[in-house]
């Protein structure tokens, strides 16, 4: 047994196929991958990383198998999968996701063959465990995925405690402990037992308040964009020789390295070590916003960027245009045991419709420029886009009031 001392969960007890799990070449590149990305570029003590997390999920998964008298060969496999969950990633956790999933056509929890292959692959099948059953769950498959990635899972209540932590915001607060001691099976589906219709929104709300606060700050949505659009740069560059399956799996270190190396990227790299960011040009509500944007596919959003440049005068290297998906919220359906049925949080919180609203209202397109274009391209976008000027404000936010691009019109 080997035990690890963690910020958040203090002593974490680490055996069996978990124990020989830590020190494979695939679990201690997580100690390469930051949690939150770039977000330690808005919350300069954000530096934890996947390492950390993945065995934070680990001992909670424990905690919910001993809560649910899970043992033995499933007990394994569900503490392989809580320990392993995180391993799909690339460099930057998510920043990358999207770029490297058009080309390659695997999201980070498509971990079958990485665990089937290489050491990971050695030790599951060294304690008897499938690595298929292993990725089965990782993915959220059958009665225990739930446990690993579902709408109360495991890694859900370490994220939210640990970023929050190691941000300073003291938004993801939860008490996991009651989260695990209420868990239960009905019909082969986890659900939170009777009297905990409270518990289930300490989730939403943690996640919800999160959300505006660290994982969509403007800062980080703009050097999150950044580099994406560099490493899309970097891809294409045959300088790089660099293709998504090889940056898939890089880390965070070998990403920074490559994007330095590279002329076409070398620009960002300056930006991103100087934290020389753009800044937001337009920064617009969802209701003025068409629903042709934002329903836009990459090739269209690139088309976007480079009629807005063209109309600004601009290089096409000083445009970028982010465009969140609609809100959504999947902690909405977890399930809550009410008077003994089982019903969907939504369906008996009065706090969903409210969150769903303010999630909406947080919403905001963004467009990004150096700061001396932002003028320039913030008008460009809006006609181009076909926003409604009212409601799009320049990015910048300069004395505490928000300026609106309608104060620039001629």
């Amino acid at each position: 047994m080997k035990i690890i001392k963690d910020s958040v969960h203090d002593h974490i007890s680490v055996d069996g196929v978990a124990r020989d799990l830590v020190d494979t070449p695939a679990v201690q590149r997580l100690r390469r991958i930051a949690q939150l990305g770039t977000v330690s570029l808005v919350y300069p003590s954000a530096n934890h990383t996947r390492f950390e997390h993945s065995l934070g999920v680990y001992h909670i998964a424990c905690e919910a198998l001993d809560h649910l008298g899970v043992e033995g060969k499933q007990a394994d496999r569900v503490q392989a999968a809580a320990m392993l969950h995180d391993v799909g990633h690339g460099p930057f956790s998510h920043n990358l996701e999207s770029l490297t999933h058009r080309r390659t056509g695997r999201y980070h929890d498509d971990v079958h063959t990485l665990l089937a292959d290489g050491e990971v692959g050695d030790v599951l099948r060294e304690h008897d465990i499938d690595p298929d059953a292993v990725a089965d769950l990782v993915a959220g498959d059958g009665r225990f995925g739930q446990l690993v990635s579902g709408e109360l899972d495991v890694d859900r209540m370490d994220y939210l405690v640990r970023d929050a932590h190691h941000t300073g915001v003291p938004y993801g607060t939860i008490d996991h402990g009651r989260l695990i001691r209420e868990l239960v099976f009905v019909d082969d589906e986890l659900v939170l037992d009777e009297g905990n219709v409270q518990a289930a929104e300490s989730l939403l709300v943690a996640r919800a308040l999160m959300n505006p606060t660290v994982y969509s700050h403007s800062v980080a949505r703009i050097s999150k964009a950044m580099l994406r659009r560099a490493s899309e740069r970097l891809l294409e560059s045959p300088e790089a020789d660099v293709d998504a399956a090889t940056l898939q799996r890089m880390d965070d270190y070998d990403l920074i390295v490559a994007l330095r190396s590279c002329e076409a990227t070398q620009e960002f790299s300056r930006r991103y070590d100087q934290r020389d960011l753009f800044k937001r040009a337009v920064w617009a509500e969802i209701d003025d916003v068409p629903g042709g944007v934002i329903e836009a596919e990459h090739e269209a959003i690139r088309e976007f960027e480079q009629d807005i440049a063209v109309r600004a005068d601009v290089d096409p290297s000083s445009v970028i245009l982010d465009v969140p998906s609609r809100p959504s919220m999947t902690e909405s359906s977890s399930r809550v045991m009410v008077n003994g049925d089982i019903r969907r949080l939504e369906q008996q919180s009065p706090l969903v419709e409210a969150l769903r609203a303010a999630q909406y209202s947080q919403w905001r397109l963004g467009v990004y420029s150096p700061p001396e274009l932002q003028e320039r391209v913030g008008h460009a976008a809006v006609d181009v886009l076909g926003l409604d000027i009212d409601g799009a404000l320049v990015s910048e936010v300069r004395d505490g009031l928000d300026t609106t691009l309608d104060q620039f019109a001629e």
